[in-house]
């Protein structure tokens, strides 16, 4: 490929022509040879600028100008968006049209260098048409340059986890011509992460590509890195390894890579699972608690103690939706929403449990049937109710910052919104015991479970105590409703999800036991999330059905059965 005056310049040589490793060495050796302090921004306007026989080796050589601008720069370019502006004196700027578009359809004109607005000879702003513009011109060589660089600039990204994951791009490519390249990054790179990712990326090349040697390296170093995208390949090798002529060496090294990751990735989904399972055991931990409570006390089988862990659910929306309209859904105080939601939560829970206390249950007392149909009728009722107020579909709520986000550890990812449920769980089963076992209230409480018509002859009020203890009950499901909402959808039906296994667990752990309660709770709860990717979601719930009624059949007083002196 020649120029008009006979010469064969290396930089306008085609990527076809010459092979890619040659090119990046080439290079980026050459520029950094010529131009050790080149800033970033004097590179791309460089380039912008110069000839277009220059253009496409300038191009490769901004591999090693870290700036976030080059990648969006370099793609406005190639669709034709980056465009000339002289000034007064002759000078030549590089600038891209950004913002809103006025009315006309002309948008604000900023300098690719340091993304400053461009001033007229009036000093306002520059508010241009595109249509007007004419933009830099390219051509097959340049567009096929900027493709290559576009696919490996992610390496000079400011971002750590940006350069990580370009590293893991261009190693599961398996491409050699990627290998002089990550190589370059790698003697540069300080961040430890991404170190090991592109250590993973050079393994991954030479598996494809090396020697013997070398092969067995990069299966050692995946083999540390425990890296399951590999494992595929790793197969692969092994299945075809007769075919290509692979070592019984390489293979073998294969084989236990294969079972050294396969079994590690088995325990992180094992402990992810169980993590997974105990926060949702934590949620039917602090709803069960409430019904446990109630049920052991007053014996009323309320079926809409579901539906009373939704009022809670909205109680989060509504205030939520209060501090958007108080201090902006952008605002620094927006976040403590959330905060603020969980008293919230267990007043307006415990109001309406309160109110279904006094209207329907008092008169039902000693009566289960009656009391279950009524309360049935209830939470048909407070369904309704939600659907006309909320809607049918369900509501959006958002997880406070705080709460967003997970920490790693061993490659299990534990998200901060579910240790938030199951610590949060605790200081509600700790702050529960203590209210039951060092309270005034609690003595009443146990009292009255024991022996309703003794505690009242010795001047207990038994229809006060039921009234509070139920309300108390419904306020730790309205909490129980809040933490769900920062896990799941909250929607009229919500409620009627979790009655089944609440009910499970109050009568696995033995009616009225916190104890029992606790460890039912956290044992259904895992048990279900085990059994759901082997069975899916609704027999995982019939098996444990089956196992909780095969267990009450040994136990028919649950785990710990609550001794009561009446026969009430």
């Amino acid at each position: 490929m020649q120029n008009g005056d006979g010469r064969c310049p290396v930089p306008v040589l085609s990527f076809c022509d010459v092979s890619f490793h040659f090119c990046i060495q080439f290079l980026v050796t050459s520029l950094l040879a010529a131009m050790p302090a080149l800033a970033a921004d004097s590179a791309l306007v460089r380039t912008l600028l110069a000839p277009p026989a220059e253009q496409a080796a300038l191009i490769r050589g901004l591999l090693e100008a870290e700036d976030d601008r080059i990648r969006p720069t370099l793609e406005a370019w190639r669709t034709g968006e980056v465009f000339i502006h002289t000034g007064a004196d002759g000078t030549r700027i590089p600038f891209l049209l950004d913002g809103e578009a006025d009315a006309s359809g002309a948008r604000s004109a900023v300098a690719v260098a340091d993304g400053a607005p461009l001033t007229g000879p009036d000093g306002r702003p520059l508010v241009l048409l595109s249509s007007s513009l004419t933009a830099i011109e390219t051509n097959a060589v340049i567009r096929r340059a900027i493709r290559d660089i576009s696919e490996v600039i992610g390496l000079s990204d400011p971002a750590p986890d940006v350069r990580k994951t370009a590293a893991e791009r261009l190693g599961m490519t398996q491409r050699a011509d990627y290998e002089p390249i990550l190589e370059l990054r790698l003697g540069r790179e300080q961040n430890a992460g991404v170190r090991r990712a592109l250590e993973d990326g050079l393994a991954l090349i030479r598996l494809s590509h090396g020697s013997i040697e070398a092969k067995i390296e990069a299966i050692r170093v995946l083999e540390g890195s425990n890296h399951l995208g590999v494992v595929d390949q790793l197969k692969t090798l092994v299945a075809e390894g007769e075919k290509e002529g692979v070592t019984p060496e390489v293979i073998r090294a294969a084989q236990r890579t294969i079972i050294s990751t396969e079994r590690h990735f088995f325990w992180v989904n094992f402990f992810g699972t169980a993590f997974r399972g105990v926060s949702l055991g934590s949620v039917l931990l602090v709803t069960a608690l409430g019904l446990a409570i109630t049920y052991g006390l007053m014996g009323v089988i309320n079926m809409a103690h579901g539906e009373i862990m939704v009022v809670g659910a909205y109680a989060t929306f509504v205030t939520q939706n209060l501090f958007a309209g108080w201090f902006g859904a952008d605002g620094a105080l927006y976040d403590w929403y959330f905060v603020a939601a969980l008293p919230v939560a267990f007043l307006s829970a415990g109001l309406v449990g309160l109110a279904l206390e006094r209207g329907v249950i008092r008169w039902l007392y000693r009566r289960p049937l009656e009391s279950l149909l009524a309360t049935w009728g209830v939470s048909l009722a407070l369904q309704q109710g939600f659907r006309t107020i909320f809607g049918p579909a369900n509501v959006q709520i958002n997880s406070p910052a705080f709460l967003q986000g997970n920490v790693t550890w061993f490659d299990i990812a534990f998200t901060y919104n579910r240790i938030f449920v199951i610590g949060f769980a605790v200081v509600v089963v700790v702050g529960t015991w203590l209210l039951l076992t060092r309270t005034r209230f609690g003595l009443y409480i146990r009292a009255v479970t024991q022996n309703r018509a003794m505690a009242s002859c010795m001047g207990v009020q038994a229809e006060r105590v039921n009234m509070l203890t139920f309300a108390f009950g419904s306020g730790l499901a309205g909490l129980a409703g809040a933490c769900l909402s920062q896990l799941g959808n909250v929607g009229p039906g919500l409620g009627q999800s979790h009655i089944v296994d609440c009910f499970m667990v109050v009568v696995a752990g033995g009616v009225g036991n916190i104890a029992g309660t606790v460890i039912a709770a956290l044992g259904i709860g895992s048990i279900d999330q085990m059994l759901q990717p082997f069975l899916g979601a609704v027999m995982g719930k019939i098996l444990v059905l089956v196992f909780i009624i095969l267990f009450l059949q040994w136990k028919p007083g649950g785990l710990f059965p609550t001794r009561n002196r009446s026969l009430d």
